[in-house]
């Protein structure tokens, strides 16, 4: 079976096209099952509406299972989840207009962590995040002295003394990263990154 995660279909920047693995393997349309939801492309994060596609014995057998163990969704979060979808026009203009924005944060981001001393990421071509290589920063010391042995470490320690919250790439299995997110005004992501690039100026 292959599981595809589709939920930042909708956000994807630089004229970029997205595809679903169904439409790139067809012939392992049997095997296939698509989840997608309303939590990012339409700002619903916390809703809880999510929905998929699959062969027909699989989405009956998860039917069960999940009909036992949680409860159903509110109906508000439905309406609104069904509104998102149906309403396509107003929906296309919303998910444009929020794509502009978090394009642009996100070059704002990559322009000011690529001149952090010891940090460099990747132009990340949708979602709104960028995973850091912050491996250069293993090693080092912080102006408390703490030593930076991880990438854990190292978001634990932006935390701890630039009050700065990021997550470590081994959460996700990818260190030693920091996953960053850029979904917050450009103002206070200026000044996360400024307080970032202090934090790494000042290791020794």
């Amino acid at each position: 079976m292959l599981l595809s995660d589709d939920i930042y279909e909708h956000l994807v920047f630089d004229d970029v096209s997205f595809y679903t693995m169904a439409q790139i393997a067809p012939d392992l349309k049997e095997r296939i099952l698509t989840m997608n939801g309303v939590s990012k492309a339409y700002a619903m994060t916390g809703w809880r509406i999510g929905f998929g596609m699959g062969p027909k014995w699989l989405i009956d057998a998860m039917t069960k299972l999940q009909g036992q163990q949680t409860s159903g969704a509110c109906s508000i979060a439905q309406h609104a989840a069904l509104a998102a979808i149906t309403n396509k026009e107003e929906s296309k203009k919303f998910i444009d207009q929020s794509c502009t924005v978090f394009a642009k944060r996100r070059d704002i981001l990559i322009n000011m962590l690529n001149k952090a001393k010891g940090l460099s990421c990747e132009k990340p071509l949708g979602a709104f995040y960028i995973f850091a290589d912050c491996s250069k920063l293993i090693g080092k010391k912080t102006l408390t002295g703490k030593l930076l042995k991880s990438d854990k470490d190292v978001a634990d320690a932006l935390l701890d003394e630039q009050n700065i919250a990021v997550v470590h790439g081994s959460a996700f299995g990818l260190g030693p990263y920091l996953r960053i997110a850029y979904a917050l005004d450009e103002e206070s992501l200026v000044l996360a990154c400024e307080k970032i690039q202090s934090f790494c100026d000042a290791l020794a």
